[in-house]
């Protein structure tokens, strides 16, 4: 029975994606309740159900004292004996059914699957964001607001049906029944309501922002917090141990002080509340006590009036707890809007086709980007590479390179200019397919918490098991894979590397991600300093597989090693942002310009201060 109640909904369905989400709350929450909207409706009606039931039940115990005021037992029983076997039976069997129904759609039906549907959908959102996006935040605070607010909202539709219809149910039915004894003891109950209603408004009104600012004030705490753990080699080989304790301690400390100021509004409401109630059952049981006195109504009256307002002032905490708790996960909810909702800012153009590479022509036309700062980046640079061409790209650090690199991968969306790959804009073409047709190894190349083969998969995860061998042995990483364990005891390709692979050297690392390049396979090749973390004999080792990998393909090498781009077809060298000298090897020796300065210098060394001291001059 469970099982039907858990697969009600699927909370993998699909769902029209946007690329800008609604940034109301209601509008934000409405999305994800649509494939709820059925479930929603029968758990209010069970819900309702319920505290009828309830209030059927104190009304029915006021008959109950009646009956039995009057006459014998035996004559009690043979006029009304069915009539208790029936109630009997009713508590029995039907109050159990509607509040298992109840439950269950809350338990079962609701709270794993709305959750699951919001976690889902906002990984799908967040993950589309351009890589200029995550930057500008800390990962611990996205992730943290991804798993925060689903059971935020998830606690909202609770409290929204376990407590409010439940309670707003109770409220009517118990002013029926007071009614029902005597109309004027509705009266004190009126009285009652609008000044609860006054408090609850009170209560809202300072616990929605204080429940914001407390979840804010925590994401901070665990954003500084991953922050220490992720560059925890920095932190420890700067001896930097007091000071990361006292930056932490900074956002703890205004976390507490937001969380007391949300503790101060529960407490003042507490007490209020406690006041309220004590003056609402002191003045129905007293008026219905007075009606008694004066011979207007039943010992059962008295007897239902009192349980009822004792009934209710029990209800009316939970109802303000739950209404508190309902205002503290919209709070979470709202916090959590800020990465959820945020637009994507770098997304497909509508209808836009797949890049289709038929010779790995590339061309960049006056392309221009600054990162939105008026300088720095890249300032009019047209270069084009023929099919299969190789070239080597070198400068100063902040010379452009790597923000070139960027632009073509469509980390970005340049400010002026263009870019196109055999006759296609990158901008009009799908970001998958024109980074499938992109093999990349960057300086620092970070791993996947994950396998050693899963990485490597990654390339192609179609791969078959002896293609992931063969391409870790020609980027010479067999060797050492072979001899991995992790701390589960996994060996080999099935050893976990840690996060960002830091369980493996440098080196290793950047093996891997070699192995990982080799088997996609890509018809376009961009090295970003890929051999920079290797020592010199692994180096050589793999110097020609490197250059057998470029065969056939369009290649841009990033380097600071000269003698690892000499066998290009040409360098290009830029400076400010601009190609300030572009050719052969041999060329631009002859031309005796900064190439030809910095390669007689260096003699195959590394670029540092030299080329900053010959662009000056």
């Amino acid at each position: 029975m469970l099982r039907f109640f858990e697969t009600l909904v699927d909370p993998y369905i699909a769902y029209p994606e946007t690329d800008a989400p609604p940034r109301r709350l209601w509008q934000f929450l409405a999305a994800y309740v649509r494939p709820f909207r059925r479930v929603f409706a029968l758990t209010a009606l069970m819900s309702s159900l319920v505290a009828v039931i309830e209030v059927t039940l104190i009304w029915y115990v006021g008959r109950l004292v009646d009956l039995l005021s009057h006459g014998s037992p035996a004559e009690v029983w043979a006029a009304h004996g069915r009539e208790f076997l029936l109630a009997g039976a009713a508590v029995l069997l039907v109050r159990p059914c509607i509040a298992a129904a109840n439950t269950t759609l809350l338990h079962n039906t609701i709270l794993p699957n709305f959750g699951t549907l919001i976690r889902w959908r906002a990984h799908r959102h967040v993950l589309r964001q351009s890589v200029g996006w995550f930057e500008s935040d800390f990962a611990g605070r996205i992730a943290n607001r991804i798993m925060q607010t689903p059971p935020a909202a998830g606690d909202a539709v609770f409290q929204t049906f376990d407590a409010v219809t439940f309670a707003t149910t109770t409220l009517i039915g118990s002013g029926a029944v007071l009614m029902a004894a005597d109309a004027r003891l509705v009266l004190p109950l009126l009285v009652w309501l609008v000044l609860y209603g006054l408090l609850i408004r009170w209560t809202l009104h300072r616990a929605g922002p204080a429940s914001k600012a407390a979840s804010d004030a925590r994401s901070a705490v665990i954003g500084r917090v991953v922050d220490a753990y992720t560059n925890i080699h920095s932190v420890k080989l700067f001896a930097h141990h007091d000071r990361e304790i006292a930056y932490a301690k900074e956002a703890i400390e205004t976390a507490r002080e937001k969380f007391q100021v949300e503790m101060r509004v529960v407490t003042r409401m507490d007490i209020m509340l406690t006041v309220l109630n004590g003056a609402l059952i002191v003045s129905v049981t007293g008026w219905a006590l007075s009606l008694w006195l004066g011979g207007q109504a039943s010992v059962g009256a008295v007897a239902a009036a009192t349980a009822l307002v004792l009934r209710l002032n029990n209800l009316t905490y939970w109802i303000m707890w739950a209404t508190t708790a309902l205002v503290q996960a919209l709070g979470v909810v709202a916090e959590g809007m800020e990465t959820i909702a945020q637009p994507v800012t770098l997304a497909d153009a509508p209808g836009a086709p797949a890049l289709r590479l038929t010779e790995g022509r590339i061309e960049f036309r006056e392309v221009s980007h600054h990162y939105g700062r008026g300088s720095g980046g890249l300032d009019r640079v047209s270069l084009t590479l023929r099919p299969g061409e190789k070239i080597g790209l070198i400068g100063r650090s902040g010379a452009g390179k790597s923000t070139l690199v960027k632009l073509l991968l469509r980390f970005y969306d340049m400010e002026g200019g263009q870019i196109l790959i055999d006759g296609q804009d990158i901008c009009a073409v799908t970001q998958e397919s024109l980074r499938r047709e992109i093999g990349m190894v960057q300086q620092d190349s970070s791993l996947l918490h994950r396998s050693v083969r899963e990485n490597i998969l990654y390339g192609r995860p179609d791969a078959t098991e002896a293609e992931v061998r063969q391409a870790a042995a020609r980027a010479a990483a067999d060797v050492f894979i072979e001899t991995l364990e992790d701390s589960d005891g996994r060996r080999g390709y099935d050893a976990r590397v840690g996060e960002r692979g830091v369980k493996l050297s440098g080196g290793q690392r950047q093996r891997i991600a070699l192995a990982r390049v080799i088997l996609k396979d890509a018809p376009i090749l961009v090295l970003d300093e890929a051999t920079s973390a290797l020592d010199s004999e692994v180096e050589a080792a793999i110097q020609d597989t490197l250059y057998g990998l470029m065969a056939g393909k369009t290649v841009i090498a990033i380097a600071h090693r000269l003698s690892t781009i000499a066998r290009m077809d040409r360098i290009v060298v830029l400076d400010d942002g601009r190609i300030v000298e572009d050719g052969t090897h041999a060329a631009l020796l002859a031309r005796g310009g900064i190439y030809a300065r910095l390669w007689n210098r260096q003699s195959g060394g590394f670029i540092g201060d030299d080329l900053a001291e010959e662009t000056v001059g």
